[in-house]
């Protein structure tokens, strides 16, 4: 891990994405197994596509409208995921977002970094109140929001670039 990690746990590091990590978020990005339970990555992404994302992310960090961590894991230096913090307006609660690569599914990875990211952004952002989401058929998702201390407060169905169709979709709230 040579760039530098902003926020640390005892497996993990969150930093900032490079333009190295466009390979392996690419790479990961298109296993279907994760961009089915996303609202926003497409299937066939190209690596161009992913670095044009990127690109995004330092104004939205700038604005305090958007934080977007690799989630790295100390042990390997393997990227293990990606997540978020993102709102339209400074005043709008961050809406968190997560996905993690399928060698760390099942061992507290997604609980551990959201836990961080959470810290980080009642410490640092003062944030009193977060909102997240998931499909109805991704009950893992759910239940590591529920550990974050996030409770449904809705359901809706939402578009989801990967399946190319809206689902069922369960929205969830934490307030500090």
């Amino acid at each position: 891990m040579t760039e530098a990690i902003e926020i640390e746990t005892q497996r993990l590091g969150l930093r900032r994405l490079t333009p190295r990590d466009a390979g392996p978020v690419t790479e990961a990005v298109n296993d279907p197994r994760i961009y089915l339970m996303l609202a926003s990555v497409a299937p066939a992404q190209s690596k161009a596509e992913t670095l044009a994302w990127f690109a995004t992310h330092d104004t939205a960090r700038q604005n305090d409208t958007g934080h977007i961590f690799a989630i790295i894991s100390k042990d390997t230096g393997a990227l293990a995921g990606l997540i978020s913090a993102n709102r339209q307006r400074t005043d709008d609660p961050f809406n968190i977002g997560y996905w993690m690569t399928p060698p760390f599914w099942g061992k507290g990875h997604c609980t551990e970094a959201g836990t961080a990211l959470v810290g980080w952004l009642e410490n640092t952002r003062a944030a009193a109140a977060l909102v997240s989401g998931y499909f109805a058929d991704n009950p893992a998702s759910g239940k590591v929001l529920r550990k974050l201390g996030f409770l449904p407060c809705g359901r809706n169905t939402m578009f989801s670039k990967g399946r190319g169709h809206a689902a069922d979709h369960i929205m969830m709230a934490r307030i500090a």
